[in-house]
């Protein structure tokens, strides 16, 4: 597994720091032991209460709120507001976003439950991300740019993932189909396959029968195999020209799609990067012919 470089540095919301900085000399000395608190300790605002950083600060919680009202804000949820999204976009180094997810999971009985949802998502991306590289993904992303037709092959939990990566592919590229069709199965639109196809097919434990037997079908017929399943012992991925792991923990009893959804707007986002500029008149064709027939609501414009 490759290994990922985590800077140690934490990105705040700076432009609210600048404000806060800003204010300080005009404030009363008890408004500025709070900027100076939050100033110096930027992430507790993220993942403590109101109370907890008054209690750490050594200042009431209305003097915190009378702080964010002093910097434009209505109140201080307002002003914790673009801290926690930094934290939630994870901008946070990983100590403070453990903290986040410890306090979460003091919300009632369901805490503990979110907090380990949680923690579970983002652990599935970091290492989906860590143990692949940008070169395997654009390998993936050249052969359907290349593919006469590609085949997004997905049953069960697979079935909307790859209705949802036909969608988008075929914005950019006209021949891209999810299959199995209605009132089909996927041997049948595999069969029509062949040298110059690409077969995109994804399977988790328990592996389901037909889209093995789709995948060696495909390759029996010179198509082009991109699979992606949960361990490397997966049997699609044993005969795939192109495969990836994508972790798939939970502490639920489904399978976690998170960063199989990741890991598939990666490869949209390289299958358009590598296409000729011809792609983007495409993309802006197909909005714009939506737009034209009214597809897209709006407000009385």
């Amino acid at each position: 597994m490759n290994s990922m470089n985590v800077s140690e540095s934490v990105v705040v919301p700076d432009p609210v720091l600048t404000r806060l900085a800003d204010a300080m000399p005009g404030m009363s000395p008890q408004l500025r032991k709070a900027a100076q608190y939050v100033l110096d300790n930027p992430n507790d605002v993220g993942v403590s209460s109101i109370r907890e950083i008054a209690d750490v600060a050594a200042v009431s919680p209305n003097t915190l709120v009378r702080m964010a009202r002093a910097v434009g804000f209505e109140g201080y949820e307002e002003f914790r507001h673009p801290f926690r999204e930094a934290l939630r976009a994870g901008r946070e180094s990983f100590p403070d976003r453990a903290r986040w997810l410890q306090s979460i999971a003091r919300g009632g009985r369901h805490g503990p439950l979110y907090r380990d949802m949680a923690a579970s998502s983002f652990d599935n991306v970091e290492r989906l991300f860590a143990g692949t590289s940008a070169e395997e993904i654009k390998r993936a992303a050249d052969c359907i740019v290349a593919a006469r037709k590609t085949y997004v092959l997905g049953v069960g939990i697979g079935h909307a993932l790859a209705q949802s990566f036909a969608y988008l592919a075929r914005m950019a590229i006209e021949d891209a189909v999810a299959i199995p069709r209605e009132g089909g199965v996927p041997i049948d639109d595999v069969a029509r396959a062949g040298p110059g196809d690409v077969l995109l097919a994804l399977t988790f434990k328990p592996y389901r029968t037909e889209v093995v037997e789709a995948v060696h079908a495909a390759r029996d017929q010179g198509v082009t195999v991109v699979a992606i399943s949960d361990a490397r012992s997966s049997p699609i991925l044993l005969a795939a020209d192109h495969g990836f792991v994508v972790p798939t923990e939970t502490p639920q009893f489904f399978t976690s799609t998170v960063a199989v959804m990741a890991l598939l707007e990666a490869i949209m986002a390289f299958v358009v990067a590598d296409a000729d500029p011809a792609v983007v008149a495409n993309i802006e064709r197909f909005h714009r012919r939506r737009q034209d027939f009214g597809v897209y609501w709006t407000d009385g414009e």
